[in-house]
């Protein structure tokens, strides 16, 4: 296969972590940086090699002209970046969330449906491991009909909300600036595969400003989600609290099976199953189903998946989308799909400041 595809990043220093995955693949290369900042673009066109180097951005997609760019830039620019590349029918991978507002995602799923342009939301966490082995072993029957699934995103982010000097970052303001369930896609996106229906209505609530009141999100944020067939998938997020990190805590209910992810290093996976597991009380680790149901991609990962970020979800998502792009597959998750992971978080802002009340989910299918 030949080079083809020319891929443009937005955002230069997110960016790192997909630029190996996209100079590996047999079908792209990278073409073009953009980064407002140019102390981060010049040290990232030096590590990379890439002399189109750009601080703006609409300049970069009409000289460069990329077949592809990758939206890495901080999540209020997502939706404007998305959209001028859409609109000019150049494909996008978007880094989480979609959007931060229900109209500008309105905006971004009629751009969609201009463009001839493939658009994905770049959620890696259904990409790691322990997911895509869990999602096997639900599309193999294993925990019988799904109906409850949780997911906790639990990362003390307080050096990233302000810069060396001590001033905020727009992670000070978009995402413990606003109460509410403001980054929920790493945890509900491997539960809204297991669970296979999207969320009808939600609600939000919250435990009080306990670590530094200065922030306008609580401490700790549980936003409880219900479909249409009242499946529920109770998601965490707490980017505030004084301890360790623990990402990817996940746990999945069945009318066959249970799972419960690892919640600190060391620790492991473990299963019930009932068509597996003589005693009832019986967990056997989730590493014992890798022979028979873990997916290709994992067998034999490459060293640059192995080395890539969040356990290697950057670069099989990238896999993935390129996939896409050249039309041999649908993208994983396309404008709905990213849609049902933005969404509920959204809503979420309303639900907490009425404490608590359950309030309906947009469909954008529906548009």
């Amino acid at each position: 296969m030949s080079k083809d595809l020319k891929v443009a990043f937005a955002g230069a220093r997110r960016s790192s972590s997909f630029f190996k995955a996209f100079q590996s693949h047999p079908e792209t290369q990278v073409v073009a940086l953009c980064d407002t900042y140019e102390p981060t673009l010049t040290e990232m066109g030096k590590a990379t090699g890439i002399t189109q180097l750009y601080t703006v951005y609409e300049k970069m997609l009409d000289e460069a002209k990329p077949d592809i760019v990758v939206v890495a830039t901080p999540m209020h620019y997502h939706v404007a970046h998305s959209m001028a590349a859409l609109q000019r029918n150049i494909h996008v991978l978007s880094e989480v969330t979609a959007g931060v507002s229900i109209d500008e995602c309105r905006w971004l799923v009629q751009a969609c449906k201009r463009s001839s342009g493939i658009y994905m939301m770049a959620e890696n966490y259904i990409y790691r491991k322990a997911c895509v082995l869990v999602q096997a072993m639900v599309e193999a029957g294993l925990f019988g009909e799904t109906y409850y699934a949780e997911g906790e995103y639990i990362h003390e982010l307080s050096s990233m909300h302000h810069t060396a000097t001590g001033g905020p970052t727009w992670r000070y303001y978009w995402q413990v600036g606003v109460n509410g369930s403001t980054y929920p896609t790493h945890s509900l996106g491997p539960c809204l595969q297991w669970i296979k229906e999207r969320p009808a209505r939600i609600s939000c609530i919250g435990t009080g400003r306990w670590t530094d009141r200065e922030h306008t999100m609580e401490d700790t944020v549980q936003l409880s989600c219900k479909t249409a067939s009242e499946k529920l998938m109770r998601i965490r997020v707490d980017m505030l609290s004084k301890r360790p990190h623990s990402m990817t805590n996940y746990a999945l209910q069945g009318t066959k099976g249970a799972f419960e992810s690892a919640r600190r290093p060391g620790e492991g996976n473990w299963v019930w199953l009932e068509d597996y597991c003589k005693d009832p009380n019986e967990w056997v680790p989730l590493e014992q189903f890798e022979a028979e149901f873990l997916p290709e991609m994992w067998r034999n990962p490459p060293p640059e998946a192995l080395a890539a970020g969040h356990g290697g979800g950057d670069y099989f998502e990238v896999m993935d989308f390129v996939d896409a792009v050249q039309g041999r597959k649908a993208p994983t998750i396309g404008i709905h799909e990213a849609m049902d992971m933005t969404l509920p978080g959204l809503v979420s802002q309303e639900s907490i400041r009425r404490g608590g009340e359950w309030l309906d989910v947009p469909d954008s299918r529906t548009w």
